[in-house]
């Protein structure tokens, strides 16, 4: 019999952007059946109609070539402490495979290199945050269009990704809000990457590893990346699958957060990067994704009505504990303390079809 072939749905979420929702807006409510659909199965999609203009895009794109072109020697006077995940990673400095407890076969780091900022405790400041959640930025001076075209597109995601959440509570059937007080003060974090590849037909190492096998930490991520080969998607058969981003399109998956509220019903999104390669010759590739990861004392445990009788969830753990323990595994070679269900599918995983 022939396997089904693997399609990663585009979703138009143009009818919750223009503000409506499932309870007043059929739109609405066809959106947030295919967006269920879409999470129950390949837990991947590409969404359109997110009002995120191409002008925006193009000034983040610039921003990424204004500072990835700089000299590695420059570049790394903005590394920061492992713990604060924010500023410059050089290539090799990470291993997001490690975020689950597994070390990558080749024993080498990722080769990406990337640039992180995020929301500062200063921004919530009758709240007094724990900077270590909300560290603060360092933005680099040494490219000066920098943080005015990244925050630019920060504030855009930021925008969408509290939309998405009116979609995911409708596509799960909640009281209308239901989110707010676990999103109000949300750990939010911009990670661009640059794939730094020579490119051309330089020779490279068939081991070598552009992002290690791993789930986002948080809620959701909003992914934009160039149309270049390299995203791998693991679906729920343990199968992986190539990702080509559609034009125009953001890709979305689920983080950690969804999986632990939903017991797998919805599952974090295992997803990796191999070298972009198209016909025997490199090619550079870039990304930005905006992980959406909530308040840091939100605690991730079913969510009501989620568990049947006698079925067991996952063990309750903070948003910012979960962030810290997968961080310590990517920065630092610290692997979790305990078996990840997540780690347990890479381990069953086949090869790419």
């Amino acid at each position: 019999m022939e396997t089904p072939a693997f399609e990663v749905p585009v979703i138009d979420v143009s009818p919750y952007v223009k503000g409506g929702d499932a309870h007043s807006d059929a739109d609405c409510a066809r959106v947030a059946r295919a967006f269920d659909a879409a999470c129950r199965e390949p837990g991947f999609m590409q969404i359109v109609g997110h009002g995120i203009d191409t002008a925006a895009i193009t000034e983040l794109t610039d921003a990424l070539d204004e500072f990835f072109g700089l000299p590695i020697s420059v570049k790394k006077g903005y590394r920061r402490e492992p713990a604060t995940n924010r500023g410059y990673s050089p290539p090799k400095s990470e291993s997001l495979s490690m975020s689950l407890g597994i070390a990558p076969a080749n024993q080498m780091n990722d080769y990406y290199e990337a640039y992180t900022v995020g929301t500062e405790a200063a921004m919530f400041p009758q709240l007094g945050l724990p900077e270590l959640s909300y560290a603060a930025n360092n933005w680099p001076d040494a490219a000066p269009g920098f943080r005015s075209a990244v925050n630019q597109y920060f504030v855009r995601a930021q925008g969408l990704a509290r939309v998405l959440m009116t979609v995911v509570t409708d596509a799960l059937q909640l009281p209308p809000g239901y989110f707010d007080p676990m999103i109000d003060h949300s750990i939010e974090v911009l990670k661009m990457n640059n794939f730094a590849l020579p490119e051309g037909d330089s020779a490279f190492s068939g081991d070598l590893t552009g992002m290690g096998a791993h789930s986002d930490f948080g809620i959701l991520t909003i992914l934009w990346a160039d149309r270049v080969p390299g995203l791998q998607v693991l679906d729920r058969d343990g199968a992986w699958h190539d990702v080509m981003p559609a034009d125009g399109a953001l890709l979305l998956n689920l983080g950690d957060a969804m999986a632990r509220w939903t017991n797998d019903r919805w599952m974090s999104t295992i997803h990796r990067v191999d070298p972009p390669v198209r016909d025997g010759r490199i090619e550079r590739r870039r990304s930005a994704a905006f992980f959406f990861d909530g308040n840091h004392d939100a605690v991730l445990e079913a969510l009501p009505g989620t568990l049947a009788p006698g079925e067991i969830g996952y063990e309750p753990i903070t948003v910012a504990a979960n962030i810290a323990m997968k961080v310590a595994g990517l920065r630092t070679g610290v692997a979790p303390g305990a078996t990840l269900r997540e780690a347990e599918r890479v381990a069953a995983a086949g090869e790419p079809r």
